[in-house]
């Protein structure tokens, strides 16, 4: 890629930007969250045209008037925020845009796709039903989904995005591999992420780019995670969040024997019981799909436990009622933050009141006071630092960080006794991950109870107090931070025993 240029209304996404990938490496992409990653690599798989610059594939100049024309030049790329139609099925959806053969005759070869699905996931870890809605997955389901759709294409260009944010330390190892057999099939693989010990794992070269321009092209084995970190944001960093040491206080939440039906039939949570005390942080890691969304769904009161009790601050809030949850000083972040955390279409403003428009100052009785929202929003916007050009645009324009910040910012001004935060930093860059960081540990400090849901160990080992690891819907081992062992956890994460149980 030559010279590419994209500009948006207002921005310039891509300035001038060169980018070379040889067949047969792993060439990583870094930048902070609208460092232009995202542009150019939409304009690589058709989706954008770039107003200035050329492409060229093994060596010939191409133009992409639509992701087909890049999809039959070998070009398939895994989204951060999925390309999937919710009412089809996995296999339908992995067939969806294949104009081979097979893909013709699609309605009927149904069972033959479905059986190719269960192969490509058994052989590369990424298992998932066939004949399972996409509705009813989970967002790391989703993304394996996704995954699997490009290699049942078989790209020769193959771009994935965060591609490990929801495997355990074993799996992603298994992914690497994998990686590393496509490269040396000959393939070109970019990989985008924002762990930069992945990156110095996986990667032959690191592209790094920041505001939109090229800084640095580097071989992966001579930078350092810190060197990297420091070419994204353009400064120096800090020596990462160092909480100060805390107490816990009183129990302000304590889960006994809960458990709570999956989208599916039967129950994803199964018998949890688990206690958080105030200025805590407990971590619930464990693989995508066993259970999590489920628990924090119940917890916050969007999904009904079936069984069990639910008490925050000694009260039981009524089962299923996002608004008892709420009054009874629940604070949910969720792990799909632009489908469930915010409601893409409307100002920033008014999803920083979703939760709080009944009440002074955002409204009078039945009328609402917009101009305290906005200067409400305003307030927010200065404090969180966060990127927008005012309190009046639509959320769905905002870069996945500061969409995070949004969330955050109005679940913790509603000064909640107990957040329960499902990937808060899923898909962020190392300045927006420090800040979240930040963040959490300040809202611990000020003595509200955190139960962190993970499938980030890094992230997990940094944050938590206590770590708990679930697994198909049951906590399958407790421990302290001071005694957490990431082999052992990643075992338990697996389906895998406990070593120091008998």
């Amino acid at each position: 890629m030559r010279g590419i240029t994209k500009r948006f209304p207002g921005v310039v996404a891509n300035d001038d930007v060169g980018f070379e990938a040889a067949a047969g490496e792993v060439h990583a992409l870094l930048g902070e969250n609208g460092a232009g990653k995202s542009t150019l690599s939409n304009i690589l798989t058709g989706l954008y045209r770039p107003d200035e610059g050329e492409i060229h594939v093994y060596g010939e100049r191409v133009e992409f008037h639509a992701p087909r024309d890049a999809l039959d030049a070998g070009i398939s790329m895994v989204h951060q925020h999925f390309r999937l139609v919710d009412r089809f099925t996995v296999a339908e959806n992995v067939a969806l845009g294949d104009h081979r053969r097979e893909g013709r005759a699609f309605r009927l070869r149904s069972r033959a796709i479905e059986r190719r699905v269960a192969e490509l996931g058994e052989r590369y870890g990424l298992a998932v039903d066939p004949r399972a809605h996409i509705w009813q997955l989970s967002v790391g389901e989703q993304q394996r989904v996704e995954i699997l759709k490009a290699l049942y294409l078989d790209a020769r260009i193959l771009i994935l995005d965060e591609p490990t944010a929801v495997l355990t330390p074993q799996e992603a190892e298994v992914l690497f591999g994998t990686l590393r057999e496509l490269a040396a099939d000959g393939r070109t693989i970019v990989f985008i992420s924002h762990k930069l010990h992945e990156v110095k794992a996986v990667s032959n070269r690191v592209t790094v780019l920041r505001a939109g321009r090229n800084v640095a092209t580097v071989d992966a084995a001579e930078a350092t995670p810190r060197s990297l970190a420091e070419l994204m944001v353009g400064r120096g960093l800090g020596e990462g969040v160092r909480a100060a040491p805390r107490e816990a206080g009183e129990v302000v939440l304590a889960l006994d024997d809960v458990w709570a039906d999956g989208d599916r039939r039967g129950a994803a949570v199964k018998g949890v019981s688990l206690q958080v005390r105030a200025g805590e942080i407990v971590a619930v890691a464990g693989v995508a799909g066993n259970g999590q969304r489920e628990l924090a769904e119940a917890i916050a009161g969007i999904r009904p436990a079936t069984k069990g009790s639910i008490r925050v601050a000694g009260k039981t809030p009524r089962a299923g009622d996002p608004r008892a949850a709420i009054a009874a000083g629940i604070a949910y972040v969720p792990e799909d933050r632009l489908g469930t955390g915010l409601a893409p279409s409307i100002s920033i403003a008014s999803n920083f009141a979703l939760k709080s428009y009944r009440e002074p100052p955002a409204s009078t009785g039945p009328l609402l006071r917009l101009r305290r929202m906005r200067d409400r929003a305003l307030e927010l916007i200065k404090r969180y630092h966060i990127a927008a050009p005012g309190p009046q645009v639509p959320v769905r324009l905002l870069s996945g960080g500061n969409l995070q910040k949004v969330v955050l910012a109005r679940e913790f001004s509603g000064r909640p006794k107990m957040l329960v935060a499902g990937s808060p930093t899923r898909g962020l860059d190392v300045g927006a991950i420090e800040s979240v960081h930040a963040y959490l540990h300040e809202a611990a400090a000020n003595g509200v109870g955190i139960l962190l849901l993970s499938e980030d160990l890094d992230e997990i080992l940094t944050l938590a107090d206590r770590i708990a690891v679930i697994y198909e819907g049951q906590i399958a081992g407790e421990t302290a931070r001071a005694d957490a062992n990431v082999e052992e956890i990643g075992l338990l994460m697996a389906g895998g025993q406990d070593p120091r149980r008998d």
